[in-house]
């Protein structure tokens, strides 16, 4: 077996690998993960057994640890068909071997991808933690769905829908993303202190480079955007990216009827629908509200969890 590091020349080989994997999205695609490459010291790597690519890995270093990868929400081997337990024990072996020896690598930082995004199952990765002593050190609690399947409404979220429908609100795609950028900054800003992590700039760039993947759903009040979502779409799940409303939209319901539509109209063609996570700090603070507000449209839980190796 051989593991590579990745360069340019490999952009096609990594594409296509990840386009037909078993657990691949296109936010492990280059296109996605380069954006940020000013910011991260991307040290990706591809696996071979022969002369066949089995998996692929995101990463970068940061001083002695190796992240996979950590400007990404979940990252760890991306997996072929034909990619079985044993070789990815050897993948998990050989990995370890090379980032001590090559890279003085002192611990790994591992982020695994939500079954839920998975093509066909695929957790061969857990089980190779597993053997390898992993430790579990972040759990971020996120809310899903199954498309067209949802359990009902919470008579709140009900009640919701049914004040926006008589205040006139409509949702739609838009293509309106700075000032829905305005409002999901105004709102992070008050509400936690903090931006978004992309800026209007960077997912103008990723809208560009995936206009089918990225959408934006907006609600509104006479024409006048007063909220809405950024949802990537990957093959199997329907995941909001961002979400925000203002005052005008808070006061009449805007955000029930824009789930209310993404739940019965837009996604039930889809296996899963990720309202995305609830959690802050690694997942050792709960934000209740938040969850509230998700498990009263249905959801439930779902976790994106990162384990750690140290060497």
């Amino acid at each position: 077996m051989q593991i590579i590091r990745y360069i340019e020349s490999l952009h096609d080989v990594w594409n296509d690998f990840v386009e037909h994997s078993r657990n691949g999205t296109f936010l492990l695609k280059r296109e996605y993960m380069d954006y940020h490459a000013d910011r991260f010291a991307d040290c990706s790597f591809l696996f071979m057994e022969g002369t066949t690519y089995i998996a692929v890995l995101p990463g970068n270093l940061n001083g002695t640890t190796y992240h996979s990868h950590q400007g990404l929400t979940y990252g760890g081997l991306i997996l072929a068909d034909n990619t079985g337990g044993v070789l990815v024990l050897k993948c998990f072996e050989l990995l370890l071997h090379t980032l001590k020896t090559t890279y003085g690598v002192k611990n790994l930082i591992y982020h695994t991808i939500p079954s839920i995004y998975h093509r066909y199952p695929c957790g061969e990765d857990l089980y190779a933690l597993f053997r390898n002593n992993a430790t579990l050190v972040e759990r971020k609690m996120s809310s899903a769905l199954p498309g067209g399947k949802a359990l009902p409404f919470k008579t709140l979220r009900k009640r919701g829908v049914a004040l926006a429908k008589r205040e006139g609100l409509s949702v739609a795609e838009t293509e309106a993303y700075a000032p829905f950028w305005t409002i999901l900054t105004e709102n992070l800003i008050a509400r936690h202190q903090t931006t978004p992590v992309h800026s209007l700039e960077e997912m103008l760039l990723l809208q560009i480079r995936f206009p089918k993947e990225i959408r934006l759903v907006g609600v509104f009040k006479d024409s006048v955007l007063i909220g809405g979502c950024v949802v990537y779409l990957c093959k199997e799940v329907a995941h909001i990216q961002y979400i925000a409303t203002n005052e005008t939209g808070r006061n009449s319901g805007a955000l029930d009827l824009l789930f209310d539509t993404l739940i019965h109209s837009f996604y039930t063609d889809f296996p899963f629908i990720d309202f995305g996570v609830s959690v802050e700090d690694g997942g050792t603070v709960l934000n209740e509200g938040l969850l509230f507000q998700k498990e009263g449209f249905g959801g439930r839980a779902i976790n994106y969890d990162t384990y750690e190796i140290k060497f």
